[in-house]
């Protein structure tokens, strides 16, 4: 089983609401590669939130692990500049149901992953994918060789972060990702490592097919 750490966000599509960032996609390509996926986070307790759970698990991907935060908003991915003004608009006079503000949407926690995880049991990967705070992140690398699970980590900073477990894979972030390509690559690295792959040798397979390159 891959658990995926981070914050699903919504996104509008054919007129109706979607998961989407790197963490939802990221589970979501695992899970169309026949993986067994969980995601570990926190997103709001609001009707976006709502709409994301119902497609993460319409795809097969659980979220008995993924907490509800009632006092923040599930972000909703704006992909059109006209759009984001609209949005920031409405949530200046209070009609938006979604935050513009990084201030209103969930945070996760170190406690939240404590948490999270001692519903799950039997994981080979963790994929924290997205940069996530050093408490959180220290509290995934104790846990992956607790659990004997290999760990994939996208970050902002490497040079910020904990110690990590012997294996671990360290993933610059992505700034732009319209497409979904870098999302893919994650989920596609932690399929590769729940089926038994090297995390190192997960990712250089999976970059060959997309045609990704590592930076020096």
């Amino acid at each position: 089983m891959i658990v995926v750490v981070g914050h699903p966000l919504a996104v509008e599509s054919g007129g109706r609401y979607e998961p989407a960032g790197s963490t939802a996609l990221a589970a979501l390509e695992a899970a169309r590669l026949g993986a067994q996926v969980q995601l570990v986070g926190k997103i709001g307790d609001d009707d976006l939130g709502d709409a994301v759970i119902v497609g993460l698990g319409r795809a097969g991907v659980g979220h008995a692990a993924l907490l509800r935060d009632p006092s923040r908003r599930t972000p909703l991915l704006v992909t059109d500049p006209a759009d984001e003004e609209r949005v920031a608009g409405q949530e200046a006079s209070g009609e938006a149901s979604q935050p513009t503000d990084t201030g209103l949407r969930p945070t996760v926690e170190a406690a939240d992953i404590e948490l999270g995880l001692r519903y799950l049991t039997d994981y080979r990967c963790i994929l924290v994918a997205e940069p996530l705070g050093r408490q959180v992140v220290a509290v995934v690398a104790e846990a992956a060789p607790y659990a004997g699970a290999q760990l994939v980590l996208v970050v902002d900073e490497p040079s910020s972060l904990p110690e990590l477990p012997a294996g671990a894979l360290v993933i610059g972030a992505s700034d732009m990702d319209p497409q979904g390509a870098f999302a893919a690559l994650l989920g596609q690295v932690a399929a590769a490592v729940d089926a038994g792959a090297t995390p190192e040798a997960a990712f250089e397979s999976a970059a060959g097919r997309l045609g990704a390159t590592r930076p020096a």
